[in-house]
């Protein structure tokens, strides 16, 4: 049974733990705020181009661009992982990683298959399985990264994909929902999909905005010429977006694990000076009765 000093240490303890864990639910609020900014600005020019892509796309030839056409045959796959660097973020890390693994698992089963690591969570996890990485990138999500990131990391894959070192190359990464929500998705990069595909999701950011009126862009020089330059940026806008999400998705995990943690503490405080209170009541009990006891035995 625990004396009432130890009851009194683990209190103090956890109160400490409570105020580290409330000060890192602020600083991630703070965090979260910045890079929910981040993303929202990228979204009016994210939307705009793929709207401007699916028209010409709409105009274009299928032969358009190497980058559209599917190799015969599939036996080198890249996966480009997107994790955060820290942890204490509740399961958004295993998400991902469980993501990616049922997916290698399922769908590429006797395939090469290589990674892109964004963050040491999902390079750590490679190097535990073991799995050939290609390339990887610490320090970017969470942190303030540009687009630089995404065009040099990109480029190297469309390379890749150019000289046939890779066939295949997926993105795993976090969709930011709300702050409660963060959802694991997996994106197909490369081979970038069909034009008819890449129309409709055109047409349909068109619609969305006005109904009654859909973009009918005027192409100089022509549209295949035109959407073979388009299409590497388009990868490099996927990756970039990607990364804005998963580290927004990061920082709402982790403030909503240090909030969960936060009011966990408060409950176990409660239950501890519970506990105190009732030992310490049983001590008094104890030592009056001693007294009493005492008293007794001198009038007798």
């Amino acid at each position: 049974m625990a004396t009432l000093k130890e009851v009194k240490t683990k209190i103090s303890s956890v109160k400490k733990t409570k105020q580290i864990t409330s000060a890192m639910k602020m600083v991630a609020t703070s965090r979260l705020r910045g890079a929910q900014e981040s993303m929202e600005a990228f979204k009016p020019y994210a939307s705009k181009f793929s709207e401007v892509l699916g028209s010409i796309a709409g105009k274009a030839g299928e032969e358009a661009s190497p980058l559209l056409v599917p190799k015969e045959e599939v036996k080198k796959v890249s996966v480009i992982l997107c994790t955060s660097d820290r942890g204490l973020c509740g399961g958004f890390n295993v998400n991902l990683i469980e993501k990616a693994d049922k997916f290698i698992k399922n769908n590429l089963a006797g395939k090469e298959v290589s990674l892109t690591c964004f963050g040491k969570k999902g390079r750590d996890w490679a190097k535990k399985v073991p799995m050939t990485i290609d390339d990887q990138y610490i320090g970017v999500v969470g942190g303030k990264f540009d687009f630089s990131v995404a065009s040099t990391s990109g480029q190297k894959l469309i390379n890749s994909f150019l000289e046939g070192a890779v066939d295949e190359v997926y993105l795993v990464y976090s969709h930011f929902k709300s702050m409660a929500r963060q959802e694991p998705v997996i994106k197909q990069l490369l081979p970038i999909p069909s034009l008819d595909e890449m129309a409709k999701n055109g047409a349909a950011t068109s619609a969305g905005k006005d109904a009654a009126y859909l973009a009918e862009h005027i192409c100089e020089p022509s549209s295949d010429v035109l959407l073979g330059e388009m299409l590497p940026k388009n990868i490099f806008i996927q990756i970039y977006d990607a990364l804005l999400q998963t580290s927004t998705s990061e920082h709402g995990a982790r403030m909503k694990a240090m909030e969960n943690a936060t009011k966990a503490c408060h409950d176990m405080i409660g239950e501890l000076q519970t506990i105190f209170n009732k030992r310490r009541q049983s001590g008094i009990t104890s030592d009056l009765m001693d007294i009493v006891g005492g008293a007794e035995a001198l009038k007798g």
